[in-house]
């Protein structure tokens, strides 16, 4: 298994970028990542995290696109950039999945212009894993396509649907909708008609869904437009992030409370892991023809590790033939 990773993609590339990499195959087994981008950048990191293995390589590229570019012009134009060169990479099935935290903007863009969407999609979505009481659900989605349709929300339903059974092998996975209220008259115009679009699907759609509802596991698949998945994905990393920081300085601050939590400290851990947001991170993005993993462009090394790491596994899985198999006999774009 290969993954590329864009070495140049993110708020902190390149360095924090190659070191997620190193970590990754020092820690897990099974896969090979393949460094795009500054050739020289990467060997000086490479070379102060002292690796010189075999699972590690690297294909050089001269340009970048950044945050300030504008994402279709920059995939049309800086054709070796890193990005670029990774979309093809994966179109020519050379690698298996690409990872970047780079421009949301034109990873999209290039996703539909490189990659081309699968048949019946009209806009592909981010999947994000969020936990929940018994494990997580899949949101989406979770930050491209801020302005939607009725029937984009039906098209992420079964986009979602077909991932959780893919990836996580759920026979008949429950679909939530977002919105402000559970009754149906509430929410605006669009999600009112997507309501009632998902009512009349052969999915298992279980209706409306209020945020405060999502941590009690009462849905496998939750859909919503991306601006809005965007916020609940990072308010729900800034609370996790404020409760353990509130949590250590309680547990600090008295001899008492530092005894109590020496008992409470394996429970503890256990529900740090399981709110992590770097073991968490990591989303693909459904509906087009390659498995693309977008990483916050704020990601950390550790996270990057995670985010290789899930790469592999859902790769392994087989996704986007499972996608495409499950996509085949439903018409997306009713």
């Amino acid at each position: 298994m290969i993954i590329a990773l864009d070495a140049m993609g993110g708020d902190n590339a390149p360095n924090e970028i190659v070191k997620g990499a190193v970590m990754a195959v020092r820690e897990a087994e099974g896969f090979d990542v393949l460094l795009l981008g500054d050739e020289a950048a990467i060997k000086e990191v490479l070379g102060k995290e002292g690796y010189s293995g075999s699972r590690i390589t690297i294909k050089g590229t001269t340009e970048v696109i950044t945050n300030d570019d504008v994402p279709t012009r920059a995939i049309k134009q800086k054709k070796d950039s890193s990005m670029v060169v990774g979309f093809e990479l994966l179109r020519d099935k050379k690698v298996d999945s690409f990872v970047s935290a780079g421009n949301s903007g034109a990873l999209l863009a290039g996703a539909v212009m490189i990659l081309k969407k699968l048949p019946g999609v009209d806009r592909p979505a981010v999947a994000s894993a969020v936990p929940t009481k018994n494990g997580h659900v899949i949101l989406l989605d979770s930050g491209f396509n801020t302005n939607i349709k009725p029937e984009n929300y039906v098209q992420f339903a079964y986009l979602g649907s077909a991932y959780v059974k893919a990836a996580f092998g759920a026979e008949d996975p429950r679909v939530g909708l977002v919105n402000i209220g559970v009754e149906e008259k509430k929410g605006s115009n669009d999600v009112r008609e997507a309501n009632e679009l998902l009512k009349h699907t052969d999915l298992n759609y279980i209706g409306n869904l209020e945020t405060r509802d999502f941590f009690n596991d009462l849905a496998d698949v939750i859909v919503t437009d991306g601006f809005t998945g965007n916020v609940m994905l990072k308010l729900i990393e800034g609370a996790s992030d404020f409760f353990f920081g509130e949590i250590k300085s309680v547990m600090g601050s008295t001899v008492l409370a530092k005894l109590g939590a020496l008992f409470m400290m394996k429970k503890l851990k256990l529900l740090k892991t399981k709110l992590d947001s770097d073991v968490l991170g990591g989303a693909p993005l459904l509906g087009v023809d390659g498995l693309l993993i977008k990483s916050h462009g704020s990601s950390k090394a550790r996270t990057i590790k995670y985010v290789l790491i899930k790469a592999n596994t859902i790769a392994e899985a087989g996704l986007i033939e499972h996608l495409k198999n499950e996509m085949a006999a439903i018409d997306l774009s009713k």
